[in-house]
């Protein structure tokens, strides 16, 4: 018989409950026992649901109330000594490295935050030295399995492995040089041993160990250290699923299969090439093949037909009893349930598949694949095989004005009329901004009164003429701010904007929209990302009047705000029928046709954003060069048409530039800023290193928390900016948008920020 199971699901509830209850924790509004409370409803509620669908393998021990990588950090007490010793609780503690603190006499910044590996989820980076006394502080695992046993539900337990652990790692600053985080593996392999034989004892029958750098490139040097440690965790744990997802195992494989594990797990949604040689690999063994049928990535209904076909193969190769349907990876990237849609056209509706949509379609595939004849399971797989026609169906429609238009991009339109060289003298004279100029990355605080009249507008409680009256407000006051504490390039602080990807997503054709469909993106900030079902085009401007009123309320150069044509497909759910590239191109000529209408309309620079452009790089460097191709271009696209005098900029977070620093190169942007402050500044090296000529803004303090940085904290940083960088190249801003921040923090921390500007440039005169 061909089990089920869930990798994992999304922590957020269905109605944002957790969202909701950790901020009002953080406000000191709720307590931790009714932080706990929700929390426990919140797990009851997913380890529920899954069930229902009848999913065999339940996960539980993934839920958190930040990241799983940090309740990580804490169970194995890797918490960094600045955390330690402040009369602090566990939880606040536990908050502290997830987003600083600053309050009641503690002063302490966030943790690094990076991307999980292709995803727009963020996690918090452990630090590791030879001083990290690991531990096992608790074991969350064990807690899990036992609360939902409590509640009628026995489950997998869920831990992330500990290569992937070590490796995903940063060297703490107490570090020696030389130091690598795979060489405390001997000392944190017998904590896992703890921790798993704790599971054992309980009466755990499956653990789920996630070893997601298996399908990178750098694991292929992790024989040995894979060899060794499974040879020591299997004989105390109970049986271990070793899960693999984003991509292929390709070489890796080769030592994988002869992993002593029961169980693996393979993304057949991503990478469902690897199937036979995967089958081949473990044929003479008894290991069990979990095959992710199920995307933990899109949102797309899963095409039962040929999931089944995949399985089957599967089958004739192992046998049915070695077989496990499962989604590709958690569903942490995707929203809790389509049921909660009412605004969806019923075509449209009968399109989707959110998180626990996805856990009934792995029973039905494994019913199916074991030759269930109950009517539901027919029922199903007839409904299926209509819905899937029907948008085949649909798929086939295409825009032919957009497709001759791409068709049609030549080489010129990638490239600006003079080099960099040229362009930077023609826009200092035009600009006219001082050495060292201030500017922000573009959102200000989205204030509670700007998200009620927002929600009023939509549910007719305020005409488009006085939401739009209320807007014109909101910008002056940014404005005003901005010139009173001496900003040098200003921006219009998007009050009207939603999201910076749903709001142009809005305004384009090609894209429908959820209301309820979020998705966890770092602790408790969660997005709604839009859904491209068609060809994409611009049927007017959409940010050309906001920019031209804000530019009208001031003599100070204003900034244009665009998120870049990679980022709005790689932050949306992007159509499953044609090609990455395809969509990419389509958005980059309708962002190129509002970059021109806002240099006509006399806006003097522009930003065009790309934070994931690195993220949307592909796990294996095999494919790495073709991505980077369409990606560079559709920037370059969207940005060239313009002429010297208009200043271009873009904004990258939470990236390794070091191996596609070329191509950060040819971007050709004017001026890019990235995050630099919770990173310790090691980007720049990288900059430095290969010599980078355009302009750059390092951020100077970190915006994803409430902390407000020191004058002097942030003229530190300056200064050792300006060993790395010439004096004549660099911006000075914050890491990131103010989206998320009140107003209190952002204007201390602006005025901070302006100040030692003002003193570097007395300093570097």
């Amino acid at each position: 018989m061909v089990l089920s199971s869930v990798l994992g699901f999304p922590r957020i509830g269905a109605n944002r409950e957790v969202k909701k209850a950790v901020e009002a924790y953080w406000a000191g509004k709720t307590s931790a026992d009714d932080l706990t409370k929700a929390a426990a409803e919140v797990k009851k509620a997913s380890w529920t649901s899954v069930k229902a669908q009848g999913v065999d393998f339940v996960p539980s021990g993934e839920f958190s109330l930040y990241d799983h990588v940090l309740d990580h950090s804490a169970i194995f007490n890797v918490i960094p000594k600045r955390y330690v010793g402040l009369g602090l609780s566990d939880l606040d503690v536990f908050f502290a490295m997830g987003r600083g603190r600053q309050s009641e006499g503690v002063d302490v910044p966030a943790s690094e935050m990076k991307k999980w590996f292709d995803s727009n989820y963020h996690f918090v980076v452990p630090e590791f030295s030879e001083e990290t006394d690991f531990k096992l502080n608790f074991n969350k695992a064990l807690e899990e399995f036992k609360e939902a046993q409590a509640a009628g539900v026995t489950t997998r337990p869920v831990i992330l492995g500990p290569i992937s652990f070590l490796v995903l790692g940063k060297n703490a600053k107490t570090a020696q040089p030389g130091f690598r985080p795979i060489s405390l593996l001997p000392k944190l392999i017998p904590i896992y041993k703890q921790l798993l034989g704790d599971l054992k004892a309980a009466g755990v029958e499956w653990v789920q160990i996630d070893e997601p750098i298996l399908v990178l490139d750098t694991a292929a040097a992790l024989e040995k250290e894979y060899t060794a440690a499974y040879a020591e965790l299997v004989p105390v744990s109970p049986k271990i699923m070793l899960t693999t997802y984003f991509a292929r195992l390709d070489s890796n494989l080769k030592f994988v299969a002869k992993l002593p594990v029961a169980g693996l797990h393979i993304d057949l949604d991503r990478a469902p090439g690897q199937l036979e040689e995967v089958i081949a690999a473990i044929k003479n063994s008894s290991t069990v093949l979990s095959l992710g049928l199920v995307s933990g990535r899109n949102i797309w209904k899963t095409d039962f037909a040929a999931a089944i076909k995949l399985g089957q193969t599967a089958i004739d190769g192992l046998g049915a009893d070695r077989v496990v349907v499962a989604t590709s990876s958690s569903l942490l990237h995707t929203p809790v349930t389509l049921a909660s849609e009412n605004k969806l056209t019923a075509e449209q509706k009968d399109w989707f598949s959110f998180a626990t949509e996805k856990a009934k379609e792995v029973a039905v595939i494994a019913a199916a694949l074991s030759g269930s004849q109950d009517a539901h399971v027919t029922e199903a797989l007839e409904a299926n095989r209509v819905s899937i026609a029907k948008r085949r169906a649909f798929e086939k429609n295409s825009d032919d004005t957009v497709r001759k238009r791409v068709a049609a991009i030549t080489p010129d339109q990638l490239e600006r009329k003079s080099a960099f060289p040229i362009r930077k003298e023609v826009q200092a004279k035009h600009l006219n901004l001082p050495k060292f100029p201030t500017t922000t990355i573009g959102s200000f605080p989205q204030t509670k009164e700007i998200r009620q009249a927002r929600a009023k507008l939509g549910k007719g409680e305020l005409t488009q003429e006085q939401y739009e009256e209320f807007i014109k407000k909101e910008i002056e006051i940014v404005v005003r701010f901005q010139e009173k504490i001496g900003l040098d390039l200003l921006v219009h602080g998007e009050p009207e904007r939603n999201d910076m990807v749903q709001y142009f997503g809005e305004l384009l054709h090609g894209f429908v929209f959820t209301q309820n469909a979020w998705v966890q993106s770092y602790g408790s900030r969660y997005v709604r990302p839009p859904i491209i079902v068609s060809d994409v085009s611009r049927p007017g401007p959409m940010t050309v009047k906001w920019s031209s009123y804000a530019q009208s309320l001031t003599k100070s150069p204003m900034k244009g705000m665009l998120t870049g044509p990679v980022t709005i497909l790689n932050w949306s759910f992007p159509r499953a029928d044609i090609s990455r590239e395809l969509q990419s191109k389509q958005l980059a000529l309708a962002l190129r046709d509002e970059v021109v209408d806002l240099e006509k309309a006399g806006i003097h620079a522009i930003q065009v954003d790309e934070p994931a452009i690195r993220e949307g790089l592909p796990l294996r460097r095999a494919d790495w060069d073709a991505y980077l191709k369409w990606a560079v271009d559709s920037f370059k696209l969207a940005t060239a048409g313009v002429t010297d005098q208009l200043q271009t900029h873009s904004h990258f977070c939470y990236s390794d530039f070091d191996d596609i620093f070329p191509s950060i190169q040819r971007l050709d942007a004017d001026v890019i800023s990235i995050e630099a402050s919770k990173s310790d500044m090691k980007l720049l090296n990288t900059f430095k290193h290969y010599g980078y000529s355009n302009q750059i803004g390092p951020g100077v303090y970190d915006i994803h928390s409430p902390r407000v940085p020191g004058g002097q904290e942030i003229k530190d940083r300056l200064k050792s900016m300006l060993d790395i960088l010439p004096d004549s190249l660099l911006f000075v801003n914050p890491d990131c948008g103010l989206k998320t921040r009140g107003w209190k923090e952002t204007e201390a921390s602006l005025t901070n920020l302006v100040e030692a500007a003002k003193w570097a440039r007395q300093s570097y005169a």
